[in-house]
């Protein structure tokens, strides 16, 4: 099975970022017979060059390390660059 690595940069009590995050995981639950999302949370307010970088797109979603989103998270959209190993 193929594994996809999944980050989310966000900052604790942000709504975008919880929203993101149940977008995410109905994704992840929907292709887990598909592809292993391998999910990692890192927030700007513990990394001054996140902070810098993001502060103001929070949540950013990368997979595999490219920006994938931020702000918003479009399932469809997340679900097609999962799939299609972007």
């Amino acid at each position: 099975m193929r594994s996809v690595e999944l980050t989310v940069i966000g900052k604790p009590e942000c709504h975008l970022c919880d929203v993101a995050e149940e977008t995410i995981a109905e994704v992840a639950s929907e292709l887990s017979g598909e592809v292993q999302v391998d999910l990692k949370r890192l927030s700007i307010l513990d990394d001054q060059s996140l902070y810098e970088k993001y502060w103001e797109q929070i949540p950013v979603i990368l997979i595999n390390g490219a920006e994938h989103a931020h702000w918003r998270v479009k399932r469809e959209d997340l679900k097609s660059a999962i799939l299609g190993g972007e």
